[in-house]
């Protein structure tokens, strides 16, 4: 089916069929994919940190130190207790795993990375991450989307094939990524547990339904199901040839996926994209404990963060995979710059992006958020680096897009970072 033909029908198509499958979700509108130029075997891994991390807590800027103290007084973690990085900028005592990344030069820190007229929700602000919108602008694709878009030509025909036979991104979790939507499909499929693939079976009330008027669309619902059965074949081999060999932390929901992406790059998969999640930076109270700011829920999340970073990048390291792959972290908002009164901070604008990997730039781009004696108490971190100039720069160093083409994507104001060796 052509892309334009399915588009046209695809809005009529309102009947529900039953697909009978666990662990694997096929993708929305269709489970195909058409061939990218195959210009390398890079990937990378996007690390989404829901519901808006507290920047200014992870990251302390020092030369503001004394006024975040008495303006963040029931959250501030004490001075003694933060881990020295460069620029007079501190990381959280959690997060000794990343310091050591950061001092071995392979962690790239992007300063208050953010949009303009920051919108403070959380569902229509990740939108706008993962679509790389402005702000009063509505997209239904991705950013990741319309790279592979662009990138490819009459698909969904013939595909998976014997050149092309794995998908292009992976959603670690139940539901595909936004931020690989495409114009007629999602180009990611959602695995939760591969090794409980399993295939989709048929579809129920197929006879009753088939008539000329659902003929088209029967057929195509029939072709996404193989297809993705195809690919669930894929990733089955992929994860039993695989291995990993670093020590990855227990009870830790992100190296938990990224112990499913090492295993799978490492078995020859060569998806391209990897979207994995660490949720619960939402923390309008009890972001830190009372008794001690350095322990609380913000302490435990990047103590998680940290920690499945650094399995990952060693376990790449351990395999020679490392200067095939780099991640990087977002989140929908930074944190404001006021702390309330119930221990916790609100939801806010800019916050520092975190790009790692053997292959990066490393150090700080741009400069510590500068912290006035006295702020509103809506006042929140204003952004220095637009997080598409983010997006567009690793396009361009890591999947090798034109300038123009990122433009295309993304926006015509970007601006070019340096990123990547």
């Amino acid at each position: 089916m052509k892309r334009r033909s399915f588009l046209k029908t695809a809005s009529s198509f309102t009947v529900p069929l039953i697909i009978n499958g666990t662990g694997l979700m096929p993708m929305p509108k269709t489970g195909l994919f058409g061939a990218i130029a195959e210009n390398d075997d890079r990937v990378l891994v996007l690390i989404q940190l829901n519901g808006g991390n507290d920047g200014l807590n992870m990251l302390v800027p020092m030369n503001s130190y004394d006024n975040l103290a008495n303006i963040r007084s029931s959250v501030i973690l004490p001075q003694d207790s933060l881990l020295s990085l460069a620029n007079d900028l501190a990381l959280h005592p959690s997060m000794p795993e990343f310091k050591a990344q950061f001092d071995s030069g392979k962690v790239k820190i992007i300063q208050s990375v953010g949009y303009p007229n920051q919108n403070r929700s959380h569902f229509r602000s990740t939108d706008i991450w993962m679509t790389g919108s402005d702000a009063n602008e509505f997209l239904s694709t991705g950013w990741m989307g319309r790279y592979l878009d662009d990138e490819l030509d009459d698909y969904p025909n013939g595909f998976p094939n014997e050149d092309y036979p794995d998908p292009f991104a992976l959603t670690i979790g139940s539901f595909v990524s936004p931020t690989c939507q495409g114009v007629a499909a999602n180009y990611s499929l959602a695995l939760n547990d591969p090794t409980k693939l399993g295939a989709l079976g048929g579809i129920i009330g197929e006879g009753i339904m088939d008539t000329s008027y659902y003929t088209l669309e029967l057929a195509f619902l029939k072709t996404a199901i193989e297809q993705t059965n195809a690919y669930a074949a894929q990733l089955e081999t992929a994860y039993e040839k695989g291995n990993t060999m670093a020590n990855y932390p227990d009870n830790n929901r992100l190296a938990d996926q990224l112990k499913i992406v090492a295993q799978l790059i490492s078995g020859g998969l060569q998806t391209k994209i990897y979207v994995v999640q660490l949720g619960g930076f939402d923390n309008h109270s009890g972001q830190v404990e009372e008794s001690d700011h350095t322990q609380g829920i913000h302490a435990g999340l990047l103590a998680e963060l940290s920690g499945a970073i650094d399995a990952f990048q060693k376990d790449l390291e351990l395999m020679d995979l490392d200067q095939r792959v780099i991640g990087m972290t977002f989140s929908e908002f930074g944190r404001r710059i006021k702390s309330n009164l119930s221990s916790g901070t609100d939801h806010g604008s800019a916050a520092p992006l975190i790009v790692f990997g053997s292959c990066v730039r490393p150090g700080i781009e741009g400069d510590n958020p500068q912290i006035s004696a006295q702020v509103t108490p809506d006042e929140a971190v204003p952004m220095q680096f637009d997080f598409r100039s983010v997006y567009g720069s690793i396009l361009m160093d890591w999947f090798s897009v034109s300038e123009n083409t990122v433009k295309n994507i993304l926006f015509e104001d970007f601006q070019y970072l340096p990123i990547i060796n």
